[in-house]
């Protein structure tokens, strides 16, 4: 390992978590290295919604902000993607493979740093279902979240693309924002008595048939062709993704995703950790949507400071063994 890059904490995702545990870190008097890739979840979105007083900021001035903060109180951020992590005695060992070009103005190439605790923020990866045309409208017009993007798209023709229970659920919520909304039974289990009564109580009208692709021209989304029924014209297209955590350099540790289940039915992979973001992993926190696949950006946010206060605390009362 590099001797000279000995770090109290390096965090491991510039997200809005990893960037706000750098932030409570710095803050007290932490040696903090954060390296962020650039890839966040939330980069095809237009805006942040949500987010006390940063609501129509776009993601990517949100994290530039949030570097200056990280920097502004004596942090490092890196431009670069951590590539292994293992432990070295009480410390760890990080891999860096760099870009040239970096805010901090370090060269490109490869090195390792050692950290005496771990923050990791690497988020989910969205595994959209496999219609022709969905994954270039994500972000745009194919949406997930009412309260991320529910209020650009009120009063429109609302498809809601049924994959799994989670379908009946978007419907009820999206009705709340638009009278125009139809559940696409496509590949969903089949609604119950229950479901089709409450769904008809309030206005979603439901589209048998798979759904063979998404279309759209110049000025955006302009409906689905469904298997034996022909185009429906639609304005936006809400799916529920799979959420894969990035979970990859933690498996060297000894961490590995668990599944994350509605009802019996599998959504997506987490880290799982306890409420402070530690994990089983001593000297090892996650948070954001890593460990909470559903967290919103502000919630993100919160639990990446929970964890960085917590690390601070964890460093302190190591400081105290030796010492004493």
């Amino acid at each position: 390992m590099n001797e000279n890059e000995n770090y109290d904490v390096v965090v491991v995702g510039g997200g809005a978590a990893g960037l706000s545990g750098a932030v409570a870190l710095a803050r007290s008097r932490r040696s903090v290295l954060v390296v962020d890739a650039g890839d966040p979840r939330n980069a095809p979105a237009g805006h942040v919604h949500n987010f006390l007083s940063r609501d129509g900021v776009p993601p990517s001035e949100l994290y530039a902000a949030g570097r200056v903060e990280v920097t502004g109180y004596g942090g490092r951020v890196q431009t670069g993607r951590v590539t292994a992590l293992a432990r070295d005695g009480e410390w760890f060992g990080v891999e860096i493979s760099a870009r040239d070009g970096e805010q901090d103005g370090e060269q490109g190439g490869e090195r390792t740093v050692a950290a005496r605790r771990l923050l990791v923020a690497t988020g989910v990866r969205d595994v959209l279902p496999d219609v022709p045309g969905l994954a270039a409208r994500w972000g745009i017009d194919v949406l997930h979240c009412p309260y991320c993007h529910g209020w650009e798209v009120r009063g429109q023709r609302i498809g809601i693309l049924a994959t799994g229970p989670a379908a009946v659920h978007q419907a009820l919520l999206f009705q709340q924002l638009s009278p125009h909304v139809t559940l696409l039974q496509h590949t969903g289990p089949a609604l119950d008595a229950d479901q089709r009564e409450q769904l008809a109580a309030l206005g979603v009208a439901i589209a048998e048939g798979e759904v063979e692709r998404i279309e759209a021209d110049a000025d955006g989304l302009t409906g689905v062709v469904l298997a034996g029924h022909g185009h429906l014209a639609l304005d936006a297209v809400v799916v529920a993704p799979r959420m894969e955590a990035r979970a990859e350099l933690l498996g060297p540790l000894g961490l590995k995703p668990a599944e994350v289940l509605i009802g019996d039915h599998p959504v997506g992979t987490r880290i799982e950790a306890d409420r402070s973001g530690a994990t089983a992993v001593p000297g090892v926190w996650v948070a954001g949507n890593l460990t909470d696949p559903q967290a919103q950006l502000i919630a993100a946010a919160a639990a990446g400071l929970t964890a960085g206060a917590m690390i601070n605390f964890d460093l302190i009362l190591d400081e105290a063994r030796r010492r004493g």
